[in-house]
């Protein structure tokens, strides 16, 4: 799985919509499932993904699929 799909999945089960859903234009501010409780299941689950705590700057500097998908990190493939 590339970390494009991987934040997809992660930034589609914080908001409870189809991964279809999400898409570059998924933000906070302008996607409505985007709210305070949604960017809280969004940090834990990326916690989960890095196995680390995330620190206050990181949390409060998501702000749109780009965002979670840089916080992955790279994957090297064969």
């Amino acid at each position: 799985m590339s970390n494009a799909e991987k934040a997809r999945e992660l930034l589609a089960g914080a908001l409870n919509v189809s991964v279809q859903e999400v898409d570059s234009s998924t933000m906070i501010g302008v996607t409505q499932q985007w709210d305070s409780l949604a960017h809280m299941r969004l940090m834990l689950a990326l916690e989960e993904t890095l196995g680390s705590e995330l620190d206050m700057e990181a949390v409060v500097n998501i702000a749109s699929l780009s965002d979670v998908e840089a916080m992955l990190p790279v994957v090297e493939r064969d």
